[in-house]
């Protein structure tokens, strides 16, 4: 069985399978195919428009087009007319009989293009046989890749060599990608069975072991890159656990606080953001393999956990202590309340002292109802107090002028010290006292000042009254004689005991009687003059 295909009898380059029908030629015949699908090659680029309606209207003609530089990124079209042959073993092939095509419409004769050049000695791997058949050199033998009818063996090995090349620079290009970028080796294995599969099926005329070689270079250079990558992969997943890890410790020494140390605005606080690290870690961080990051986990959602049920069963706890201070605060709120309007100042001026001590000790509620709860308490007393000082303002107005009787009172008790006649004293004193107590209350500011002063001068009295009766004392009179009785026969005594002495020319019990007699002299005239003092 033969396959048919076309091309313009006067560009030899092959045609889209869209372009006009043109005369079909036959290809050698049909061979077994071992690769799993056949490609078909890509044409020469066509004579541009303008060029051909030129070599048309002058008769001359038009130049070929250059083919393009081969690259891996723009596969050529794939063309109709020409079938490339799957490789088999070299083996002659016979002569074949074409087979008659259908007419086809007749098309505009144009001069036939030059050869294209080959830029690549690739063609040098290649031979055409006699039928057209084109065949590649490889190290195992000749290889049929295909046919190019009506054209030249020039024109049908540069059309299966510029193949080889476009897909050698694809291979060249995937090489340098992989030594010389950031290409993942992931990618790159991806790219490589890309190329695998395309040199698998290719049917090009080119130096195929270079390409082989080429595509094994390319495995070594992906095998390194995946071990590098995986290294790098492990120290990243080293170095993330280790930031799980920390924030893992982190929270667990929140968690492990005692309660009444914690302070749970930041705590929180920083639990929070401790999470949302987790979470940015996970979501940007090297990915951890699952049991590390699961048991990572576990530790960090129970410390997280067991904070959690602490911090509620805290704030519940708070919750019922605000709620009993609250209560207790409410009810001296009351009992203010009910005082604000008593008149009874002193008595109720007490009372407020006691509910202040009291509130100090409820404890603090809620800050919220901490603060309604003192207003409320101290606009009570505040109502209280201010009625009582509008009271006090209008008594102070009358305690100013006894103010000003006391302190002439108190001009004419200080005029009577230093006491000289105790009787005149005291008399005199007694009656300022009447008139200081008639002269009343005076303003609070002065009445420590003035009564102190008053209290000296009535100290200073009873003083001068004490030491009199201590001196006109019976007792102390007989007490003060009997001393002088005993010391004065002391002193005859001695005084006999020390004429012996000498007389008897003693001298030195002599010395020691003088100095007890010169003692008891002393202590004896200290006694007379007590005595004459408590007689006066």
């Amino acid at each position: 069985m033969s396959e048919q295909h076309s091309m313009s009898p006067e560009n030899p380059q092959p045609t889209d399978e869209s372009a006009e029908a043109v005369p079909q030629v036959e290809t050698t015949e049909e061979r077994p195919d071992p690769a799993p699908e056949q490609v078909a090659p890509e044409p020469a680029a066509p004579a541009a428009p303008e060029e051909q309606q030129s070599a048309a209207e002058t008769g001359t003609p038009a130049p070929a087009a250059a083919a393009p530089s081969p690259t891996p990124a723009s596969p050529a079209p794939s063309p109709a007319s020409i079938k490339p042959h799957p490789p088999t073993a070299p083996v002659p092939h016979p002569p074949t009989t074409p087979t008659p095509h259908p007419p086809v419409a007749p098309v505009t004769p144009q001069a036939p293009a030059p050869a294209p050049t080959v830029a690549s000695n690739s063609a040098s791997f290649g031979r055409v046989a006699e039928d057209g058949t084109v065949f590649v050199r490889t190290p195992d033998g000749d290889r049929e890749v295909g046919s190019y009818p009506e054209a030249t063996p020039e024109e049908a090995l540069a059309y299966f060599a510029r193949k080889y090349d476009e897909l050698a620079a694809a291979a060249g290009l995937l090489l340098q990608r992989v030594v010389q970028t950031d290409l993942s080796a992931h990618d790159g294995q991806e790219a490589l069975r890309a190329l695998r599969e395309q040199v698998g099926s290719a049917h090009v005329v080119g130096d195929l072991a270079q390409l082989d070689a080429t595509v094994e270079q390319i495995a070594t250079a992906l095998k390194a890159k995946a071990q590098v990558e995986g290294e790098a992969r492990a120290a990243a997943r080293a170095e993330a656990a280790e930031q799980r890890e920390a924030l893992v410790a982190e929270a667990e020494q929140i968690a492990a606080q005692p309660t009444q140390k914690i302070q749970w605005k930041s705590s929180t606080a920083r639990m929070r953001a401790l999470l949302d690290e987790w979470k940015t870690q996970q979501r940007s961080g090297a990915k951890l393999d699952k049991p590390t990051e699961n048991a990572l986990w576990q530790r960090f959602s129970h410390a997280r956990n067991g904070f959690d049920k602490t911090r509620r069963a805290h704030f519940a706890r708070l919750d019922e202590e605000h709620a009993a201070v609250k209560a207790r605060k409410e009810r001296l709120i009351t009992e203010a309340e009910h005082l604000a309007a008593s008149k009874d100042w002193g008595p109720t001026a007490s009372a407020f002292k006691r509910l202040m001590g009291d509130w100090r000790q409820a404890g603090r509620a809620s800050r919220q109802d901490d603060d309604k709860l003192w207003a409320r308490f101290k606009a009570a007393q505040d109502a209280f107090f201010a009625a009582k000082d509008e009271v006090v303002a209008e008594e102070n107005k009358q305690f100013e002028a006894n103010l000003e009787v006391k302190e002439q009172l108190l001009k004419e008790a200080q005029a009577l010290l230093p006491v000289k006649n105790l009787g005149a004293a005291k008399a005199a004193l007694h009656s300022i006292q009447d008139r200081w107590d008639a002269a009343g209350k005076v303003p609070r500011k002065d009445l420590s000042r003035i009564e102190q002063a008053m209290r000296k001068v009535e100290q200073a009295v009873r003083d001068a009254e004490d030491s009199k009766w201590k001196k006109t004392d019976p007792e102390l009179a007989a007490r003060a004689q009997s001393m002088v009785d005993q010391l004065e026969k002391a002193v005859a005594d001695l005084e006999a005991d020390l004429a012996k002495a000498r007389e008897s020319g003693n001298d030195k019990k002599a010395k020691e009687l003088e100095d007890s007699l010169q003692a008891r002299r002393a202590w004896l005239a200290q006694a007379r003059g007590g005595l004459e003092d408590s007689n006066k």
